[in-house]
């Protein structure tokens, strides 16, 4: 293995490699068209080497350990790794190819040695332990001392404690977890892109559909050398609308269960044994560091503290919401039979049903409202709201090289002209990105030598794409995922810090809520006047259409409210499991919805063959953290109508300061108390809801 990673390498050639240098492109960002694949490994090797040297120099420094020789060393190391690190693992997510896979099977058993190298290093944790142990004689400022104490607490709780034999059997399962999540992720990027596309060939079947949805279809026909066809793939752009508006039930079917069996056909992507041995593994890990379970290993980090305290929490919203959802079942059931459908209500029938009721009760059509929302329009819309909070402003660039056409680039500046960082914005579906909508960064705020460093932060999304004749129209729910990828790059944009272990880091269960206040300004009538214009005539939406808007905002809570808590409870279930054993996965998802009473015309947003949150990505044991957040975000919010003007600049800089800014410099609920003065009410969360 280290002969085939190093092959090609040649540090001479070091000139050659975009990442060897300064970038040399407006705003330094990636110069994404100059990189080639080839540049990937040896940047890696260089990087790792580079890291290992400043570790080394820490280590071996003869002078007695303190904050800058040791601390702030440590915290400024590994630069090159992190350059390359963040340009790869982000388009791996969100352009991959074969050769990128393969690059990153390589590289996951070499970088889970190499953070296992630095974290189980006895020599680098005895200095840092040294620093923590004399810290408060050191005359340390506040963010000085929280750095000290946040990374002695890393190291510990990435067992630096451990005796010699347990930190080798750490290593191993750090390793084979890494290589499991990588092949979760491919196993599930093939299952949703490659492996099921529903073709249509008789015009009959697309009987319901609205034209748009329709040309669509034929797009992707085309794009997929399928000629006088329609094809429907698993992306939600394609799925949802035809599961809300197609006649043909059995066709309904067919994708619904194309899209919820994914992981889960006894194929060579079969996602049920990669998920059994994470969950086994992630036991012994939990047990090595001294906790009973995998989930008391990762919520003793968070606001919540014990996994006891989420379950208890999940529970009361789940007593809350299921008579609501249990209600909605009755009222399709109801058009069913009025309908003469001779069939009982399904999980694939519901979005067609919902939509009916839509109509009925709120007067309200999906396909009345995209008209309004127009891709274009809703980024101008989300741009407007952040100008008028906090006075920035977005510039369109076409100068900075991307890493796919269809990406755009803006330069973001202060009320005062000042630059504060680049934004990229990455909409639609592709064969080569993974499903769902996402915000990251190319580079993080911070500081070296004195000088700030400006985020270069991204949003990557799967809309419905554009057609010949209409430009992307999104929906509702695509219009509100805008504005929340949004609040996280605002949330990267404002990060202030010295420090990179701090800056910006908040515990997992914050971390969405300066996502989700943001999407609260999508749906007010007087942010609505000023960015709903219709494609065609530019005319503002109508009083009438917001109304409607505002009058549906409890429909279908029931429902959204109970697949996601299914979900979230279904992570947990996983991982408060405190004995190192095989999993049935199938049985033991199917006896955790039975014990919690999930009514079987609903299942989890998320099974558990593919929910990439838990399996995948970095949400295990922390899916919960939605609609933990969702009181935060609910109550912040509450704060800024209760003011009367939802473009309370006063709050504005509040919030920006203490909760985006500052988000680092103390614990969660502390920053949250120094924007609103007092602790969260769960009250507005349920009344949004209509559970209360």
């Amino acid at each position: 293995m280290g002969l085939l990673l190093f092959s090609g390498f040649n540090p001479e050639k070091k000139r050659d490699n975009p990442f060897f240098t300064e970038y040399k492109t407006p705003f330094q960002v990636p110069p994404f068209d100059k990189i080639d694949t080839a540049d990937y490994m040896p940047a890696f090797m260089e990087g790792i080497r580079q890291h290992n040297a400043e570790i080394d120099a820490i280590v071996g420094n003869p002078a007695q350990p303190d904050f800058a020789n040791t601390i702030l060393a440590y915290d400024k190391s590994g630069k090159l790794l992190t350059k390359v690190s963040k340009v790869f693992y982000n388009l791996n997510e969100a352009e991959t190819n074969k050769q990128l896979q393969a690059i990153a099977r390589q590289l996951s058993p070499v970088m889970s040695k190499h953070g296992d190298d630095i974290a189980l290093n006895e020599k680098l944790f005895a200095r840092i332990k040294l620093v923590y142990e004399k810290r408060k004689a050191m005359k340390l400022d506040d963010q000085q001392l929280r750095v000290v104490e946040k990374y002695f607490r890393d190291f510990e709780r990435q067992g630096a404690n451990l005796s010699p034999e347990k930190k080798d059997k750490l290593r191993k399962l750090n390793e084979d977890l890494s290589m499991l999540a990588l092949t979760f992720g491919e196993n599930l990027l093939a299952e949703t892109n490659e492996n099921f596309k529903l073709v249509i060939t008789d015009k009959k079947d697309l009987e319901g559909l609205p034209q748009g949805v329709v040309d669509g279809a034929a797009e992707t026909a085309k794009e997929k050398g399928i000629t006088g066809s329609w094809v429907f793939t698993l992306s939600k752009p394609s799925m949802i609308p035809f599961l809300q508006y197609a006649k043909n039930r059995e066709l309904r079917e067919q994708i619904y269960r194309g899209y919820f069996m994914r992981g889960n056909n006894g194929n060579k992507n079969d996602n049920k044994e990669t998920i059994s041995k994470i969950v086994k593994l992630r036991v012994e890990k939990a047990k090595l560091l001294g906790f009973d379970s995998y989930a008391a290993y990762i919520v003793d980090e968070n606001m919540a503290k014990t996994p006891a305290k989420v379950d208890d929490f999940l529970a009361k919203l789940w007593t809350a919401a299921l008579p609501v959802a249990k209600k909605e079942v009755v009222e399709m059931q109801k058009i069913i039979d009025r309908e003469g459908g001779k069939f009982k209500l399904q999980p694939w029938d519901w979005w067609y049903y919902a939509e009916i009721i839509h109509k009925e009760k709120y007067s309200l059509d999906e396909n009345e409202l995209k008209p309004y929302f127009s891709l274009s329009n809703v980024r101008d819309g989300m741009f407007l709201v952040a100008n008028k909070l906090y006075g920035i402003s977005f510039t369109k660039r076409t100068d900075l090289p991307v890493f796919q056409k269809d990406v755009e680039t803006y330069e973001v500046k202060e009320a005062d002209g000042r630059h504060l960082g680049v934004l990229y914005l990455d909409y639609y579906p592709r064969d080569g990105k993974r499903g769902g909508a996402w915000c990251t960064d190319f580079q993080a705020s911070g500081w070296e030598n004195g000088k700030k460093i400006d985020p270069i932060v991204s949003v990557t999304c799967n809309f419905t794409k554009p057609t010949a004749d209409t430009p992307s129209l999104l929906s509702w729910d695509e219009t509100t995922t805008l504005f929340h990828e949004f609040g996280h790059a605002l949330h990267g944009l404002f990060t202030e810090g010295k420090y990179t272990r701090t800056a910006g880091n908040v515990p997992q269960d914050y971390v969405e809520m300066p996502s989700q206040i943001n999407e609260n300004w999508a749906g007010e009538p007087k942010v609505l006047k000023a960015y709903a214009k219709h494609y065609k005539t530019g005319a503002p939406i109508p009083d009438d259409l917001i109304a409607k808007i505002q009058n549906s905002a409890l429909f279908n809570q029931g429902f959204e409210t109970i697949e996601y808590l299914a979900a979230s409870i279904l992570d947990m279930d996983y991982h408060e499991i405190t004995d190192v054993k095989d999993v049935d996965v199938l049985k033991f998802e199917s006896d955790a919805m039975n014990k919690i009473g999930l009514i079987s015309e609903i299942i989890p947003r998320y099974r558990t063959t593919y929910f990439a949150h838990i399996f995948g990505g970095g949400y295990a044991a922390g899916y919960y953290v939605y609609i933990w957040a969702a009181v935060l975000d609910a109550d912040a919010f509450d704060a800024f109508k209760s003011s009367g003007d939802i473009y309370n600049q006063a709050l504005a800089a509040k919030f920006r300061k203490y909760c985006l800014a500052e988000s680092g410099d103390d614990e969660g609920m502390t920053q949250y108390r120094k924007f609103r003065g007092q602790e969260p009410s769960i009250d507005p969360l349920l009344k949004r809801r209509g559970l209360k």
